[in-house]
């Protein structure tokens, strides 16, 4: 998980010192997201913050739409969601097992569909390449990928760590779940029982450290590819003038549509392996 960090953050600070291959007029996304150009009180807005919520509508609307007409033998987007649908929850039930995936398939599935589409939106033509003074050296784009905001990746890992916290205090009780981390294992006895008592104690507060760490990596990892690859993508761009511009980045558009849902699948598989390791006690075999 370490070296898989480090190298989210080395993709983020390489990006973002990426030439934009363009003296004047070129540009290259930002560290940041920028807000909109409203006035009070909606100057909270950024470009970031209107791709969660397409994407967010984009969700409830596939929904809606799938569940209104609902038949014992699924047609069209019916049929679409479902397959969908049964995936996931073989995926994640292989995971959690029986068990969890009732309480909780809900969450992830949700959690994996809103990071797919808002990393998919993120290369619809014209995001980045909208916007106010895009010829200048201070372009605004109107639209940037929701998961490209270091904000928004970081929501998403504190929500998940939350949640985590939840279930696993509520499967296994605050005692279990502080037995599961300090506690010895096995049946020592005498001195051999005090030494593993010592090193247990210090082996959770190593797994204490490795849990307040989860946020930030799952937070960088994230922000740092889907930033890279769509920095990656704004410098393609304007390498080639006039309407051919679309042809270097064509084929890289290609392997960060599969970024996207890979790094999806990334987040949300971590996140469930992370309850299962702290909910499992042994007493089932996945």
């Amino acid at each position: 998980m370490r070296s898989n960090t480090i190298t989210s953050i080395f993709l983020v600070f390489l990006a973002s010192a990426v030439p934009a291959f363009a003296a004047e007029g070129g540009h290259k996304l930002a560290l940041y997201a920028e807000p909109w150009q409203l006035p009070a009180p909606f100057g909270f807005i950024s470009n970031s913050m209107v791709m969660t919520w397409i994407a967010t509508a984009v969700l409830v609307v596939f929904a809606q739409v799938a569940s209104k007409k609902i038949t014992m033998i699924p047609q069209g987007i019916q049929n679409f969601a479902e397959w969908v649908t049964e995936s996931l929850y073989d995926f994640l039930g292989g995971i959690l097992g029986d068990h969890l995936v009732k309480k909780t398939f809900w969450f992830f599935a949700s959690l994996f569909l809103f990071i797919l589409i808002t990393n998919w939106l993120g290369l619809l033509p014209g995001v980045g390449t909208v916007g106010w003074n895009m010829d200048s050296g201070h372009p605004i784009p109107m639209f940037r990928g929701g998961n490209a905001d270091v904000n928004m990746t970081s929501a998403l890992a504190l929500m998940t760590s939350l949640t985590w916290l939840y279930w696993a205090i509520k499967e296994s009780g605050l005692k279990g779940f502080l037995s599961h981390i300090f506690a010895p294992k096995g049946n020592s006895k005498g001195l051999m029982a005090i030494l593993m008592i010592v090193i247990f104690f210090i082996v959770g507060l190593l797994e204490v450290i490795s849990i307040g760490i989860r946020p930030l990596a799952l937070t960088f990892r994230l922000f740092g590819n889907i930033y890279a690859g769509e920095q990656v993508l704004e410098s393609l761009l304007v390498m080639v003038p006039g309407w051919l511009k679309f042809l270097p980045p064509l084929a890289f558009y290609f392997v960060e549509l599969l970024v996207g849902l890979i790094q999806a699948l990334v987040f949300t598989l971590l996140t469930s392996v992370f309850l299962n390791l702290i909910c499992d006690h042994g007493d089932e075999h996945h």
